[in-house]
């Protein structure tokens, strides 16, 4: 028997979309646009299938994301699998889009430089050091524009990273972004939501915790400012790439804005770059991988996501899961989802943020072979920017 709640969540699976539902399979090899939503609705990774969709609520989009299917390595004998990035940034879009552009690069770079015969595959350390040079990277660019364009100092984003190499899945995290897997549960015959990310927003009392042990002599770490923690009234998150202005002091002076400036100078970061990681085995039982902003969360659960992508066709299914959280965000504000489509961005983010998802199916088979012979992808979120080359 259906609920009435599960009925209420799935039901976009069967109902018709004004938001580009006539794409046709196979036909978007770069993605699609229809207003402020871009789509790719399928297509093949090393380990399955995958789906991709971003709508847009800022002036400018400051969510971006990419999927990379092939080598991970710079090395032509090294490992191959599946890379997904979710960069959500805030303040502006220079850090998300700067991450887009040399994340996964360093990963591969750092990789050829320390590959050896016994560890040919990927690593958490591999993962936290290409973390850490984007950081350096993107710093030395505000520290370059510094004169010119101060604001650049405020701008940071979060990251969310998975890779799927060697049957194993690595979840590197720093920000608030969100992964949750799909997992089936034989005993109860239901796919169970498995939340794998940890989330460094200062809402979250071991965030806060943290912070105060990194921090012991300062009161002022955190604070409660209208009903929000916040990390030095500012800022939720406590972890990301960018914010130079909490990181280095010589950027938390003028010409920024006296609204990111701090009173009292600071002797060490009070953000971090480095990531969360887990990393664990794949098994048969686990069925799909949920990446997202943080947009989404706000208004749909792990299990709410999960049940929808467990019940809808594959195909389409990250815009199905956008178009829920839109009707959640259009409910909340007592308003019909056919009169929120009609607000344009800018004035949209008053009533949700923008949202990326990535749903990775997973094919334990493709996975266990560790090898792939189709064609390689690369794919920018919301750009249309693409390669597919055919191997």
């Amino acid at each position: 028997m259906v609920t009435a709640s599960i009925l209420r969540i799935v039901s976009p699976c069967w109902k018709p979309s004004v938001e580009g539902e006539d794409s046709e399979r196979g036909a978007d090899s770069c993605g699609r646009v229809d207003g402020l939503l871009w789509y790719k609705d399928t297509g093949n990774h090393v380990g399955g299938e995958f789906s991709m969709a971003v709508i847009q609520a800022n002036n400018l989009l400051e969510d971006h994301s990419q999927l990379e299917s092939g080598p991970l390595s710079s090395l032509e004998s090294g490992p191959q699998g599946t890379f997904v990035g979710i960069y959500d940034g805030h303040g502006g879009p220079e850090a998300a889009r700067f991450v887009n552009k040399r994340l996964f690069d360093n990963i591969k770079t750092i990789h050829g430089a320390e590959f050896t015969s016994e560890n040919h595959g990927m690593s958490a350390d591999v993962i936290t050091k290409a973390f850490l040079e984007t950081e350096e990277e993107f710093l030395t660019l505000v520290r370059n524009q510094w004169q010119i364009k101060p604001q650049i100092a405020s701008v940071g984003s979060c990251c969310l990273v998975g890779v799927i190499c060697s049957g194993l899945l690595y979840i590197a995290n720093a920000g608030d972004s969100r992964v949750v897997l799909g997992r089936l549960d034989d005993d109860v015959k239901e796919v169970k939501a498995v939340q794998l990310s940890y989330e460094h927003n200062a809402s979250i009392e071991s965030v806060r915790e943290e912070l105060h042990s990194l921090h012991p002599d300062d009161p002022q770490i955190v604070v409660l400012k209208h009903k929000v923690w916040r990390v030095k009234g500012i800022i939720q998150i406590s972890r990301s790439i960018g914010d130079a202005y909490l990181k280095n002091t010589e950027f938390n002076r003028e010409p920024l804005l006296p609204k990111f400036r701090l009173p009292e100078p600071f002797h060490k970061p009070i953000l971090k770059a480095e990531p969360t990681i887990l990393v664990q085995k794949l098994y048969p039982e686990d069925q799909f991988l949920i990446f997202a902003s943080d947009g989404l969360w706000e208004h749909l659960s792990n299990q709410e996501a999960v049940d929808i992508v467990h019940n809808c066709p594959r195909n389409g299914v990250a815009r199905k899961l956008v178009k829920a959280a839109l009707r959640e965000a259009a409910k909340k504000r007592e308003m019909r989802y056919s009169d929120l489509k009609k607000i344009d961005r800018g004035v949209r983010r008053h009533f949700h943020d923008d949202i990326t998802v990535i749903v990775l199916f997973l094919d334990s088979y493709l996975i266990s072979r560790g090898s792939w012979h189709g064609p390689l992808m690369s794919i920018k979120g919301g750009t249309g920017i693409c390669g597919v080359v055919t191997t």
